[in-house]
């Protein structure tokens, strides 16, 4: 097929032009702005294109796919081409739901834990021989892509986020995948951009479990409440799928990871620390067995996991001076709490400083900020950055501002007026 994909420059999307690349398809594609690594790896498969920006002359009546990233406007001068050529537009979940519609589809969901069970679930699968289709949000060792899209796969394993398709599909994404075997992992409030109420983002996940295809099986924690309730709710709708509830194991910090038991089992050890991993663990571990996986063949083949990219990745080690630096993607108020619980779970004999970055659309709003209260109490010191400019741009940003100097935290960075350091001073 011919397939070009407007902004191509994105994580997933230029996963996406390598996968289909791969594939055999004839795949061009475009960006107002490409970075490494996405530009080396472009480059390297003969994808890069020529020069960047949008140009409708890329457009042509012979393209099979439009694939349109969320990185594109809907006035975009090539999306507008496409339409007037009434050519097929797709957002990539849209497009990867019809590439894997002869495949079984497991679906990773949830406000946390998606890349990390994704991870585990193609590393258990790659272990075992029977390599699958992926989307997953991180690099991964052994894999060459974030996508891979291979006729001769049963199942395809797809980390499935809630967050728009794209500029003109306003949808979720998981909403499109229609799942044979799901996990939810947790339900907390984010992206507050696109869903304004907690109740508007909680009625998302309602959705996507009746998505579920017939007689599928839904993975879910049982220590999310507001999960529950929502599993609850779904449950009396759908009475053909089959509920699989899992929580935390067993487990004990050992100086290079951690010792899990599961019922009926003897302990193991893997190169993971904290409860959330554990949890995740259990979640991934469910899945792998209603994907036909035994447990004990999971067990072997998770032994060597040492985990997916920027989750809790040891970026620095001094052990002379007892000194270890983690590099962590947590942004949210319940990923930031669960990363600081792990750290200093592991080493309850050590002073913990964490330094936090607020830079997503959620965290410097003022109606979210808010869910940030005691998010670092954990730690024996925090230190929030942030860019005061980012921050000016959002409306009430002097709100933004009081409910930051309110928060418990040790330090805050900032550049501006000597007026605005007295008020911060004065908090």
């Amino acid at each position: 097929m011919r397939i070009h994909l407007i902004a191509m420059g994105g994580s997933a999307m230029h996963n996406f032009a390598l996968a289909l690349h791969a594939a055999g398809h004839h795949v061009t594609g475009s960006d107002d702005q490409i970075f490494e690594p996405s530009r080396g790896r472009l480059n390297r498969a003969g994808l890069l294109p020529e020069t960047e920006g949008w140009d409708p002359a890329r457009i042509t009546p012979d393209l099979d796919f439009v694939i349109l990233g969320m990185h594109a406007r809907k006035d975009n001068p090539e999306l507008a081409k496409a339409q007037a050529l009434d050519l097929r537009i797709q957002s990539y979940p849209e497009f990867l739901r019809y590439a894997t519609r002869d495949k079984r589809r497991m679906v990773v969901a949830g406000s946390h834990g998606k890349t990390t069970i994704t991870s585990m679930i193609l590393h258990a699968f790659q272990a075992a021989g029977q390599p699958t289709d992926l989307m997953v949000g991180a690099q991964l060792e052994g894999f060459d892509r974030m996508v891979d899209l291979q006729p001769e796969h049963e199942w395809a394993v797809i980390e499935g986020d809630e967050y728009l398709s794209s500029p003109i599909d306003r949808r979720p994404k998981f909403l499109w995948y229609s799942p044979h075997v799901t996990v939810v992992t947790g339900i907390a409030w984010d992206h507050v951009n696109v869903f304004p109420t907690e109740a508007n983002y909680v009625d998302q996940f309602r959705q996507y479990l009746l998505t579920v295809e017939q007689g599928g099986t839904v993975v879910h924690c049982e220590e999310d409440a507001c999960l529950n309730g929502v599993v609850d709710a779904v449950k009396t709708e759908r009475t053909d799928i089959h509920w699989v509830g899992y929580s935390t194991p067993s487990h004990r910090p050992l100086p290079q990871g951690s010792e899990v038991s599961f019922p009926g089992t003897s302990p193991m050890s893997i190169a993971l620390l904290g409860a959330h991993n554990m949890q995740n663990l259990a979640a991934a571990r469910a899945c792998c067995e209603a994907m036909g996986m035994a447990c004990e063949a999971f067990d072997r083949h998770i032994a060597n996991f040492t985990g997916a990219s920027k989750r809790l990745e040891v970026a620095f080690e001094d052990e002379a001076n007892q000194l270890v630096a983690f590099r962590d993607f947590a942004h949210a108020p319940s990923k930031l709490k669960a990363t600081q619980a792990s750290v200093v779970g592991q080493y309850p004999d050590r002073g913990v400083t964490a330094v936090f970055e607020l830079h997503t659309f959620s965290s410097l709003n003022k109606a979210f900020v808010p869910q940030y209260k005691h998010g670092l109490d954990a730690v024996d010191h925090a230190i929030v950055y942030f860019d005061p400019a980012v921050v000016a741009c959002v409306t009430g940003d002097g709100e933004v501002a009081a409910a930051l100097t309110a928060a418990p935290v040790d330090h805050i960075f900032f550049t501006g007026s000597t007026r605005v350091g007295r008020q911060v001073m004065r908090a």
